[in-house]
């Protein structure tokens, strides 16, 4: 669910009461453990951290003009989003995250490709997607991509 906001802070304002505080810790554990060099935006009408032009001058494939994107985090209708682009692109990244995530939560885990949904906002690992989070540096984010971008 888009919403019509220019800052992080306009984002969590403009979403339903109830999941306010949900999204600012999340978005406080994400940027108390993003790597330095990473950038919080709004992109996709989400809450959005990218690798900015002024390290990877290049942008993203799809619009130049964009930043890289790597993760997103999103209130949407009937769940709460993480998107992820390194657990997508990293398999190692991605058994690392699938084999932590009952440790921190007894209901199974609902992933799609990037993103992982949480509908009981109750019961979103904080500390797992700290972890997350800090898991992958700008550069090998970039090496990450550029290897997958020369293979299409």
């Amino acid at each position: 669910m888009q919403h019509k906001a220019n800052t992080p802070d306009e984002y969590i304002e403009a979403i339903p009461r109830e999941r306010k505080e949900v999204m600012q810790n999340l978005r406080k554990v994400i940027l108390d453990n993003l790597p330095e060099g990473f950038s919080e935006v709004m992109n996709y009408g989400l809450i959005g951290y990218v690798i900015p032009h002024e390290i990877y001058p290049n942008g993203y494939h799809c619009d130049p003009k964009l930043p890289l994107p790597f993760m997103n985090i999103a209130s949407q209708k009937n769940f709460i989003a993480v998107y992820h682009m390194g657990i997508y692109a990293d398999k190692n990244l991605m058994d690392w995250f699938v084999g932590e995530y009952p440790k921190y939560v007894k209901t199974k885990l609902d992933m799609g490709k990037s993103c992982i949904r949480f509908k009981k906002i109750d019961q979103i690992p904080l500390q797992l997607i700290g972890e997350l989070t800090a898991k992958m540096t700008p550069k090998e984010w970039i090496n990450i991509y550029e290897t997958n971008i020369k293979k299409k």
